[in-house]
């Protein structure tokens, strides 16, 4: 298509809108996104379907355009605080993507008070000259109220909060205990003293373990039974709890509530693997030999009772002391926790032997008090507890996609591709520039970044190289479409091992009952795909290459129906990580509203063109220190070396960088910390000066006959006047008048 014929065209997509009043249509075929200036954001909102046309190109080949036609409104609910200015009601939305207030005729209101959080409806869609019209549909309270950021979250972000009637209806059918009728066709181990290790504030018990010694072929071994909860017996394909747990397709975990993915009299009673009762479960039974490799494998339905319900903190100091109090009190135990220790450290030597990438990162947990307000934030410290049942759950999940595979029936994989080769010369140019020997080749293996992350570990930025490694990784995805994991170095990898609370799991559960009954499992009439679905498809296709669309082409009728089933559910799980972390963040910026003017240290965690991302040492909170509060400099972004340097003094920011910084700016609406650097290390002072003192601006230091050797109070005029400059360059006030550019961003990754 030529220059001319490109801009007459019109492009289909949806509108995504800025806080700052411009926005974007996010083309259908994934092409790059039309800019729409303010003025043409005026007639739509946020979400709504239009046709653009390329107006024009700018200098660095962006297309900015105007709608030519609105296709389809956004009927999603807007939610906002009611206002009342000069005697008219409005409503602001808290999706500051939303760049219009909604005007709310008097009657329109309901029971609404001002400054109370409201879902509005739109009656009249925004025009040219005029603003959008809605009228409230529901309260939600007051902004202060505990819970309610959750209650907003879960609807900015559209999650299913509330469950059918025909579920709730089914779930209270469901008997209160295991039936005798139920135990037909199963394998009896409710005298095999299988238990749950989880943590402290677990409510929902999906997976139990049990570990003995037994010969494997001439060598020794162990035999490994994890039982999960068998979901499927109750849950039944195209049942009202199906579609329902099919809509919301995970349970979505905030601090303090829990949205589950099944009713919680099936998640938290009948189904949950409760200490001292009766439950059904599906059991992988396992033989391993003393190399961690698995010999053998079985799946069987059966019937289990939980001998205890052990904590990770519980089991960790068995290990630690078998002589111990915790010890005395689990005495019967005690060789089947150490059976599971020693089968942990097998298959952690066979994950080592493989190559798989297991890096060390830091987790945090939220403390709320009664009122839903933060107490504390503290890191989640990982002991061998959680890594046994981690690597027991992995050998599970493996022998359930290998079952499936050899087996040749339909099913969804967990599939983690390997780095883009754009991530790939992002990384080995970001390696190179922090001066790491280590790199990765071509086609990288796991194993390559495993040892980068093994050789660098005792280095003062080990935390920032570790996240660089893992910033250029993708992200895992359903698919049943088996591509291995990169990042675990499977074959094969699915998940089996959570079927409360992942829809994946249950239908993984119901693939490998058909297949032991020799049946052949056919997915429901599933429901129309919703907006999480629509978005993770289009970034998936823009990221297609000739040959996976030529696959896609090829696939039959029924993989369809399973790859639409699995775009479904690993977007849901991307929204649900989208709206934890929203929540997170506003209960962050809460916090720090109590400590506005307050100093801090910290270390820099993310260089951007706009400015440093600082978590602080204390809080394990991250906010922004804006470029134009780092001093009168002007600095240029090193993308290679993820630093700032300013032109004039030759000061460094990046990655790792420790500072104090002072908390200036809370923006609770934009999920937004603004820092004030106080002052930075003093030796990026000194690093400067080296950098100065060198040949030229490629930061070379002279040779050690030219260096000179003076103390500070001898130093020549020149080199007191770069001393003061470098230094009046750090702690000049900020320049007004400009704001920071993105919020902070939670990080968080699922296997």
């Amino acid at each position: 298509m030529n220059e001319k014929n490109h801009l007459l065209a019109e492009f289909e997509g949806t509108v995504s809108g800025h806080r700052d009043g411009h926005g974007f249509v996010v083309r259908d075929d994934g092409q790059p996104d039309i800019y729409l200036p303010s003025n043409e954001m005026r007639a739509v909102l946020h979400k709504d379907r239009v046709k653009a046309r390329i107006v024009r190109v700018d200098r660095k080949g962006r297309p900015e355009g105007r709608v030519t036609e609105i296709i389809e409104r956004s009927n999603a609910p807007i939610i906002g605080r009611l206002l009342q200015e000069s005697g008219v009601w409005l409503v602001a939305p808290e999706d500051k993507r939303y760049g219009q207030d909604v005007l709310i005729p008097k009657g329109a209101t309901g029971a609404a008070k001002a400054g109370q959080v409201v879902v509005v409806e739109l009656t009249e869609p925004p025009a040219l000259y005029g603003q959008p019209v809605g009228r409230v549909k529901e309260v939600l309270g007051e902004i202060d109220d505990p819970g309610m950021e959750i209650e907003i979250a879960v609807r900015k972000y559209g999650v299913p909060h509330e469950f059918s009637e025909a579920a709730l209806a089914e779930a209270r059918a469901l008997p209160e205990k295991v039936r005798p009728s139920d135990l037909r066709q199963r394998v009896d181990l409710r005298d095999v003293p299988l238990v749950t290790i989880d943590g402290e504030d677990a409510r929902d018990f999906d997976d139990a373990v049990y570990c003995e010694p037994a010969r494997v072929g001439r060598g020794k071994g162990w035999r490994l039974l994890v039982a999960i909860a068998d979901v499927s017996h109750y849950v039944k394909t195209g049942s009202p709890i199906d579609i329902d747990a099919y809509d919301r397709a995970t349970s979505v975990y905030f601090p303090r509530r829990v949205i589950p993915m099944l009713p919680e009299k099936l998640s938290n009673g009948l189904c949950s693997l409760n200490p001292d009762v009766d439950r059904l479960c599906m059991v992988c039974d396992m033989l391993i030999n003393a190399k961690g490799e698995i010999h053998a494998y079985q799946f069987y339905p059966a019937v289990m009772h939980s001998h205890g319900r052990l904590t990770y903190t519980e089991v960790a100091a068995i290990l630690q002391n078998t002589r111990g109090p915790e010890a005395q009190n689990r005495k019967a135990l005690v060789p089947h926790l150490l059976s599971l220790h020693d089968v942990y450290r097998a298959l952690l030597a066979a994950r080592n032997a493989r190559g798989a990438v297991d890096f060390e990162t830091v987790e945090t947990q939220i403390v709320c008090d009664d009122a839903g307000r933060i107490e504390k934030i503290v890191p989640r410290v990982r002991n061998d507890a959680h890594k046994l049942i981690e690597e027991a759950m992995l050998a599970a999940n493996v022998c359930s996609a290998d079952f499936i595979g050899q087996n040749k029936h339909a099913g969804l994989f967990r599939v983690h591709e390997g780095p883009t080769p754009e991530k790939q010369e992002v990384l080995r140019a970001y390696l190179k520039a922090m001066g790491v020997p280590q790199t990765i080749s071509d086609a990288p293996h796991p194993s390559e970044f495993q040892h980068i992350a093994s050789a660098t570990k005792d280095r003062a930025d080990a935390p920032q190289i570790h996240a660089m490694l893992l910033r250029s990784m993708s992200q895992a995805i359903y698919t049943p479409v088996n591509e291995g994991h990169f990042g675990l170095a499977f074959d094969a990898y699915t998940h089996f091992t959570s079927p409360i609370r992942r829809y994946p799991d249950l239908l993984v559960h119901r693939v490998i009952k058909a297949i032991l009954l020799r049946q052949r499992y056919q997915l429901p009439a599933l429901p129309t795909p919703g907006e999480a679905h629509a978005k993770l498809s289009k970034r998936l296709a823009s990221r297609a290459t000739p040959a996976s669309v030529a696959a896609q082409k090829k696939l039959t009728a029924e993989m369809q129906a399973w790859q639409a089933a699995g775009l479904h559910c690993s977007a849901n799980e991307r929204r649900a990580d989208e709206a934890s972390r929203d929540v997170e963040a506003w209960l962050k910026c809460k916090y720090m509203r109590e400590h506005l003017g307050e100093e801090f240290s910290g270390v820099v965690t993310a260089v951007t063109s706009f400015g440093l991302f600082v978590t602080l040492d204390a809080m394990y909170i991250e906010g922004l220190v804006h470029i134009t509060e780092l001093g009168g400099e002007y600095f240029r972004f090193d993308e290679a070396r993820q630093e700032l340097r300013g032109e004039r003094t030759g000061i460094r920011y990046a990655l790792g960088t420790r500072v104090q910084v002072q908390v200036s700016r809370v923006d609770l609406d934009g999920r937004r910390i603004d820092f004030r650097l106080v002052q930075g290390d003093e030796e990026l002072l000194q690093r400067a000066m080296r950098d100065k003192a060198g040949d030229g601006s490629s930061g070379r230091t002279r040779g050690a006959g030219e260096t000179r050797r003076k103390r500070a109070s001898d130093a020549a005029p020149e080199e007191k006047s770069l001393q003061g400059a470098v230094r009046a360059a750090a702690s000049a006030p900020a320049r007004k008048g400009r704001g920071s550019a993105t919020p902070p961003r939670g990080r968080k990754s699922r296997r």
